[in-house]
């Protein structure tokens, strides 16, 4: 078993010689023929003698854009068809042949597929399958068809036409007219819950038949209900639905719809407003990072009940500095309030009396020199902390940092792209030692070959070093031996693995 995963590993070395790549090939099963697959530098005769080696190959080599379409029998391999139809590079007489495959899944993965000719397109949106037209719904850019699908008679297939961006506003105003305020047009048949099910019908969620797909909770009394509901929030969710037809839907019953309808960023303010006082914290905390929020709300919101929806209050690019000083958690990362904050705020809040606001600006990594070292020099560990990954530290405030603040920072410090090579040995040889910081150093291209082989010492940092270039050869080659598979595996990967060690590995594999 370690035999094969050492060949899978190899299979997966840059550096691998095209004549060792060879005979991987001549012995490949489905797993070493998929690594084999991933490989950029593989010569056109070797990709075909993958091909016939593997079916999943062939497949994958298709993923990967470096099978030539003239090697591929789309009757003999539609599924290898439709991969690179999905990728562009398929034949439009594929698309014909598959059009009327017998396989409604096989016709379902074409509708999916980019630039399908007109009469190929004709042909799906006419299939005898509704999901098949549903996938067309959802992928085609035809504004005509799309327009044509929306007076679909059966629910799903409206349902893609009010998810796909390329649906004209009018047309998706339509549809919010038609099954919110039951204006316009002919309301849908069916749906695939009525077409399966007696109505009044309600899915388990629970649901113990084993041949059953329809989604939890999927229900229909006639008026198709789920679906419908599916199709407003998809539509609410769309860019090009309207914003203010989208509004319109403030006050559906369905939370999911109230939901999706909060997280848009070009809402009216009064919709916003009203979507703040939500009952259910979920729409609040979508609300939550509304740019169209007036500071009142926000102010309100970050009292709210809920926790989730106070830490969403401080994603919104009008938080008052103020209420990011005082919040207990605050999202990771670069806030867009800190993020769009002029210079003299930048420098307001580096100078703040209160160590979150300093911390906060201190994730900002377009800071000038002088706020940056100073922020670097900060009492406070959190402060420290945030800044120590910024590009520019010397090694001087590098070091500072580390010997005043500890294990506190020395994790952020060994991320530093300007970290020199003395200076991670010196964290590897940190004590108390830091398990993050050996994986950290470990990550990292220029890491030092002295660094790493303190690193090897750690267990979850072990696989990660072992597949570093930096170490030295002859260490390579004796983890290909470790008793761990996964650092053995990740050694056969290491592209300083000598040719020797490369050809031992095959040669004794069964």
């Amino acid at each position: 078993m370690k035999a094969r995963a050492l060949l899978v590993g190899l299979a997966g070395n840059p550096a691998l010689p095209s004549t060792l790549v060879d005979r991987l090939i001549s012995r490949a099963d489905d797993d070493l023929a998929g690594e084999l697959a991933q490989r950029s530098d593989l010569e056109p005769r070797q990709v075909r003698a993958l091909a016939r080696r593997s079916g999943a190959a062939m497949l994958q080599l298709a993923w990967n854009g470096l099978l030539d379409p003239g090697d591929v029998d789309p009757a003999a391999r539609p599924e290898v068809a439709l991969a690179l139809l999905d990728q562009g590079r398929g034949r439009n007489e594929w698309a014909e042949l598959l059009a009327g495959d017998p396989d409604p899944w096989r016709r379902e993965k074409l509708a999916a597929c980019p630039g399908l000719p007109a009469s190929v397109r004709a042909r799906l949106a006419g299939d005898p399958e509704s999901r098949v037209v549903a996938e067309l719904a959802i992928f085609t850019t035809d504004r005509e068809l799309l327009t044509r699908l929306a007076e679909h008679p059966h629910a799903e297939v409206r349902a893609g036409v009010a998810g796909n961006p390329a649906t004209p506003p009018e047309v998706l105003a339509g549809l919010i007219a038609v099954h919110w305020r039951g204006e316009g047009g002919p309301l849908p048949a069916s749906c695939e819950v009525c077409r399966r099910e007696p109505i009044p019908f309600v899915h388990d969620p629970e649901c113990p038949r084993l041949d059953c797909d329809l989604p939890p909770g999927a229900a229909c009394d006639g008026s198709h209900e789920s679906v419908i509901h599916s199709l407003l929030a998809r539509a609410v969710d769309n860019s090009a639905t309207p914003a203010d037809v989208a509004a319109e839907l403030v006050g559906h019953p369905w939370l999911h719809v109230r939901w999706q309808l909060a997280a848009r960023l070009d809402l009216p303010p009064e919709v916003a407003v009203r979507l703040a006082g939500d009952p259910v914290p979920g729409v609040r905390g979508a609300v939550a990072g509304n740019p169209a929020l007036p500071e009142s709300v926000i102010r309100r919101l970050a009292t709210d009940d809920c926790p989730t929806v106070r830490r969403h209050v401080a994603s919104n690019p009008g938080v008052p500095f103020d209420l990011l000083a005082g919040a207990a958690r605050v999202p990771t990362g670069l806030l867009p309030r800190i993020a769009a904050a002029s210079p003299d705020e930048v420098r307001q809040l580096a100078e703040s009396r209160r160590p979150q606001l300093r911390a906060l600006v201190a994730e900002h990594r377009d800071l000038p020199p002088e706020i940056r070292d100073r922020l670097a020099r900060d009492p406070d560990a959190k402060v420290v902390k945030a800044v120590a990954p910024h590009p520019g530290l010397s090694e001087e405030l590098l070091r500072e940092m580390v010997t005043r603040h500890g294990v506190r920072v020395i994790v952020k410090v060994a991320t530093n792209p300007d970290a020199s090579s003395a200076l991670l040995v010196d964290l590897a040889r940190h004590v108390p030692p830091v398990q993050k910081v050996f994986r950290e150093i470990a990550r990292r291209p220029d890491a030092p070959a002295e660094a790493l082989d303190r690193c090897l010492a750690d267990p979850q940092a072990r696989p990660i070093a072992a597949a570093h270039p930096a170490l030295p050869v002859d260490r390579i080659a004796e983890l290909t031996d470790d008793a761990d598979e996964r650092v053995a595996t990740a050694a056969a990967t290491n592209p300083s693995l000598p040719v020797s060690a490369m050809e031992r590995i095959i040669g004794r594999a069964p």
